[in-house]
């Protein structure tokens, strides 16, 4: 009588090796940290000190701007992309090279620094025009436009050609069937790499420090110039950092549930 085989699964020792490593490296991490002369007493108490707070309002309004800014641009510039037109596809683009090429903070200090190449804007001196809050904005804004034109472009191109045909048939225009038609079935593409973006602005807001903008690590920066807690300081704009990023997250998950409703399919012989 033969004997049934038996299976015997594979030993995978290097992954046992990687997460001892990684152990090791986090509890090194902690003790160092548990070690060092920090007062995180002074982290809990600037959590909510008036200055602080006024940082983190700064950063939420200017991330949600430039995100909006961005998307609007996005969508501009991603139809452009998809024009007829030779020279319209080329403007978009340029501007998607341009953007994307080049990094967030070089942009952020043009902008700031845009009276020296235009000194007056319709008779108004430009470093009147161009304050911090508007070159944080005009720089972060435009740098995501150039990101969301590739996001919301992939998400019209997964939409089936036959739905614009079906549009056509109906004799629906094509402005209005991008709005009623395209974008509400390309949303499921393009809601969580926008959400993931609009992760990423909140922490790279943080770069409005150079010039100047009161946002959360500016603020910080302020308090620990004054009483040299800056390890302290830090922690507690991580902290919030991840409160900020954490609610962002949960917000582009419930979007994601809501734009993939009737995608799924129930598992044949499944609990109903």
């Amino acid at each position: 009588m033969a004997v049934p085989a038996r299976a015997i699964p594979v030993r995978h020792h290097g992954r046992w090796l990687i997460l001892a490593i990684l152990l090791l490296a986090a509890a090194g991490l902690v003790l160092a940290f548990w070690r060092a002369d920090i007062d995180y007493a002074v982290t809990a108490r600037f959590l909510t000190a008036p200055n602080v707070l006024d940082g983190l309002l700064n950063t939420v309004i200017i991330s949600v701007l430039a995100q909006g800014l961005g998307i609007a641009l996005g969508v501009l510039f991603a139809l452009m992309g998809m024009s007829r037109n030779r020279e319209i596809r080329l403007v978009s683009a340029a501007y998607i090279w341009l953007f994307r090429g080049t990094p967030v903070i070089v942009q952020l200090l043009l902008w700031y620094n845009l009276s020296l190449v235009i000194p007056s804007v319709a008779g108004w001196p430009t470093n009147q025009l161009i304050t911090p809050f508007l070159a944080a904005l005009l720089g972060l804004g435009i740098n995501e436009g150039a990101y969301m034109a590739e996001i919301v472009r992939a998400g019209i191109q997964s939409v089936d050609h036959g739905q614009h045909e079906a549009a056509r048939a109906l004799g629906m225009p094509p402005m209005l069937t991008l709005r009623r038609v395209v974008l509400p079935q390309a949303m499921r593409v393009i809601v969580p790499p926008t959400g993931n973006e609009f992760v990423s602005m909140l922490k790279m807001s943080s770069l409005a420090y150079a010039i100047q903008y009161g946002e959360l690590l500016q603020s910080a920066v302020k308090i620990y110039s004054n009483n040299l807690a800056i390890v302290e300081l830090l922690l507690t704009v991580s902290v919030w950092y991840l409160v900020l990023t954490s609610i962002a997250t949960i917000l582009q998950s419930f979007l994601e549930r809501r734009y993939s409703r009737g995608l799924t399919r129930p598992v044949p012989g499944g609990v109903r």
